[in-house]
């Protein structure tokens, strides 16, 4: 199958390649003075050489057509067919035909992408035709109102209108002469833009050259937005975090950033990539529609968004830019909004330009994910384990319509990377459902007065001197009595995933340990109705639900129990794994890590906290008062497939002794779910080998993942 499309591909694509099986190179036989046989000799040697040139010119034309398929594939199509390993061997095959014959490295060769000289600065490029800005709409009555505007300049209410996702990136414009890509630059301010060829070169999305059996213009301009992918940008923040240099703001800066560096391999470091969304100019050709532009930038080997549409009416446009706001978090790239575009090229000449923005378009946009305010203070949160989270308390500003008053911080030496200040603004992210973070400081609007943080040396809840262990980024109390920690690791047990006691919010949780009714989470099975007629507000219903909350909750598995100790690094899934392997909290709490090491998907760290938890002297008194309430054993009546029950996996990557459909199928037997798509909403992400975007997408969002051996354990297999 492979054989046969790659075939496919040369063929349709033969216009591109018509040159490279032929010798240009007009070689002079040379006479060495000897007579007739001196000439031949000449004239052999020569001939070797042509032959060696023609083989290698003809070697070098597949490999090259070869790599661009792969490309087309892997970049565009997202559809790899064959492995990293094999796709390297190819491009280093490449490399050594053109080290042994520099002629045939042409300038649009895949080694060539990365191959240009620093340069001392960018020159200006005059736009043939002016890069407009789009006029904005807020929500659907807007919508309507442009749609009324439309069907009064044109005399008609039948008008079809293309719209496209408005990716977060950096707008450029690429020339192509002949079909190979000439000339790249910025929007700029619209009429004049920076040229950026080199940098555009490195982005694998682009193609250095158009391909297709379809006839291209002699010349054409391509639109299009430069982004960065998340999954892309998580893991180059990642890499320098450990590298310890600072990180990057957010996705679409960074992307401009690196189109504006002077060195294309700077450029080349940061793997972006691209979406054509328009055509500027053609010679030799017209276009009837905005769709058909797509479909021919899609045939001539451009990435074209998946999810544009044309649509028939302006209901549908309302109901597809809804529909993307609340499924934006779906993707890896961000977008801001969605471009409507009426879709007939005649009506938009018609209806033309007022001001800077054509009035054939409009961008709908999304309430922001992204918004500065002010930084007023940082203060401490201690949670469960002790660790010290500071967190930003903020002057309150709406992020994706929510009011945002405090962020998250992460740890003192994030704060010190980013350089964040009390007094500066701020940028402040919210994506979907994850909690509020502060992304870093807008440096040019400092005062001067602004303070730099500094961890506090003693625990804000007990005084405890806090230590911070070695390669740990987190600051601890070790006090196991501080009162901070004790309530976090109440409000822990209770929650959602853990006991999952209903009727018991965090504020009734305060209430009952400032009442000195619970202090450790055994009390909570001792109370009565005469100790929750002690509480402010608490009714006799209250009190009777949350009696029943708590007798229910006595019922959850062990898995679930072992969660709801809290202990460090032990998740659901890590819960699940341990019970399978021990069914009952003795057998658990006698083990050693080198026995906790031996389950599959258990590593060192999460051994060592297990063992350190079981081996305080504090926690084996809790265990042994919670055996009087709770079942601290995996009962056989059990259906181990509850741990599914409800649940949403994702699948990425190949298994290895199951297919997808067979996991798939093992899954929804026990009442889970599969989805395509990574979302706050996931459960689980199930990852074989080789996986794709959705692991990265799963790590940021903070959804656990597991192995095939993971999910194995999780149907008692």
């Amino acid at each position: 199958m492979y054989a046969l499309d790659f075939a496919r591909w040369k063929r349709d694509r033969k216009h591109e390649f018509a040159d490279h099986g032929k010798v240009h190179d007009a070689a002079m036989i040379p006479d060495s003075g000897e007579g007739a046989n001196g000439r031949a000799v000449g004239f052999c040697a020569i001939f070797a050489v042509v032959s060696q040139l023609r083989k290698a010119r003809l070697r070098a034309a597949e490999i090259h057509a070869e790599i661009e398929y792969h490309n087309h594939h892997y970049y565009v199509l997202d559809q790899p067919e064959i492995s990293d390993a094999e796709y390297d061997r190819l491009f280093r095959e490449l490399q050594r035909i053109e080290e042994d014959f520099p002629a045939l490295a042409s300038p649009d060769s895949p080694t060539q992408r990365v191959g240009a000289e620093p340069l001392d600065r960018f020159p200006k490029v005059t736009h043939r035709k002016p890069m407009l800005s789009l006029a904005n709409a807020f929500d659907a009555a807007e919508l309507r109102a442009f749609q009324k505007r439309m069907a009064k300049l044109l005399g008609s209410e039948e008008i079809e209108y293309v719209c496209e996702l408005k990716i977060d990136g950096l707008a450029v414009a690429l020339t192509y002469e002949e079909g190979r890509l000439a000339r790249g630059a910025t929007r700029g301010n619209g009429t004049v833009g920076e040229e950026i060829t080199q940098n555009l070169r490195t982005i694998q999305a682009i193609p250095l050259r158009l391909g297709s059996a379809d006839a291209f213009p002699k010349a054409m301009e391509v639109r299009g937005e430069a982004y960065f992918r998340l999954s892309a940008f998580q893991q180059m923040n990642e890499e320098r975090e450990a590298a310890g240099e600072a990180l990057f703001a957010n996705p679409r800066n960074s992307a401009a950033g690196a189109l504006r560096q002077l060195d294309p391999k700077a450029t080349a470091r940061r793997p972006l990539s691209f979406f054509a969304y328009s055509i500027g100019f053609l010679e030799g050709m017209t276009l009837a529609t905005q769709w058909e532009a797509l479909q021919l930038l899609s045939r001539w080997g451009h990435r074209v968004n998946p999810a544009a549409r044309l649509l028939g009416s302006i209901d549908e446009v309302i109901q597809f830019c809804e529909e993307w706001e609340d499924r934006r978090q779906e993707l890896d790239y961000e977008i801001d909004g969605v471009v409507v575009k009426v879709n007939r090229i005649d009506y938009q000449d018609q209806l033309g330009t007022i001001s800077r923005d054509p009035r054939w378009a409009i961008a709908f946009k999304f309430a922001p994910e992204l918004a500065e305010t002010r930084l007023l203070d940082i203060q401490i949160n201690v949670g469960r384990t002790g660790a010290l989270n500071p967190y930003a308390v903020l002057e309150a500003v709406e992020v994706s319509g929510v009011t945002i008053r405090t962020a998250t911080l992460h740890n003192e030496e994030d704060i010190q990377r980013k350089d964040i200040r009390i007094g500066d603004v701020v940028v402040v992210k919210r994506a979907g459902d994850v909690i509020p973070q502060v992304v870093g400081p807008v440096r040019e609007k400092r005062t001067g007065g602004e303070r730099k943080f500094r961890l506090p040396g003693e625990c804000p809840s007990c005084g405890t001197t806090v230590i911070k262990r070695e390669g740990d980024a987190m600051a601890y109390c070790p006090n196991t009595s501080c009162p901070a920690q004790r309530l976090e690791a109440l409000k822990h047990f209770v929650s959602r995933g853990a006991m999952d006691i209903t009727g018991l919010g965090a504020q009734t949780l305060e209430k009952l340990v400032e009442l000195s009714l619970v202090r450790d989470p055994s009390d909570l099975f001792r109370l009565s109705e005469e100790d929750l007629a002690q509480v402010p507000g608490f009714k006799a219903k209250s009190i009777q639900n949350l009696l029943a909350g708590i007798r229910t909750s006595r019922e959850r598995p062990f898995s679930k129990v072992l969660f709801a100790l809290g202990i460090r690094h032990v998740g659901e899934s890590v819960a699940r794994l341990l019970v399978n392997a021990f069914p009952d909290i003795k057998s658990l709490m006698a083990a050693n890590e080198e026995a906790i090491v031996a389950i599959s998907g258990v590593g060192t760290e999460i051994a060592r906290s297990v063992v350190a938890y079981s081996t305080t002297s504090e926690n084996r008194h809790l265990v042994s008062k919670l055996k009087e309430y709770l079942p601290l054993r995996a009962e056989s009546s059990i259906d181990v497939g509850e741990v599914l029950r409800s649940k949403t996996f994702v699948l990425t990557g190949t298994l290895l002794s199951l297919s997808r459909s067979e996991a798939r199928k093992m899954i929804e037997a026990q009442g889970g779910k599969v989805t395509s798509t990574v979302s706050a909403k996931t459960d689980f992400v199930l990852a074989g080998e080789n996986p794709g975007t959705k692991l990265a997408k799963a790590r940021t969002l903070k959804i656990d993942v597991i192995s095939e051996a993971n999910l194995m354990a999780m149907l008692g297999d």
